[in-house]
């Protein structure tokens, strides 16, 4: 509880550090999204081995039709449960250590360390919708 604690003050932190790196460059989340691209499509609606990213700022979790998420306890459809929404702040969480999120998630990837990096995806994301 204590690290959740201090990940979400961490979190409040960075948002309100000011816009030093707020806003994201969308061409180094490009470059970034080479990490994502062999399990995930951005720009069409085709699932890979992940599900396919369009919309995905907005976009009810675990909702792509056709694709099979991870299911039962500490899984993507029970992090979903409650209407969880894929918004900025879930996504950065989720990026940096996806299994700390979702511990039975299918998605192998260990994640992205560097926050600016994730702030840049995001943006490339968004740039793409």
């Amino acid at each position: 509880m204590k690290i959740k604690a201090l990940f979400l003050a961490a979190l409040a932190t960075l948002a309100l550090s000011g816009s030093a790196f707020a806003d994201g460059d969308p061409a180094k989340g490009k470059r970034v999204f080479v990490k994502c691209k062999a399990c995930h499509v951005l720009d069409k609606e085709k699932n890979k081995v992940g599900p396919h990213l369009v919309g995905i700022i907005g976009r009810p979790v675990a909702s792509v039709e056709g694709f099979k998420y991870s299911k039962g306890a500490d899984s993507m459809m029970a992090f979903a449960e409650g209407g969880k929404v894929w918004d900025e702040a879930t996504l950065t969480e989720y990026l940096k250590k996806p299994k700390a999120l979702v511990k039975k998630t299918k998605m192998a990837f260990p994640g992205i360390k560097q926050d600016e990096q994730i702030v840049d995806l995001i943006a490339y994301m968004k740039s793409v919708q």
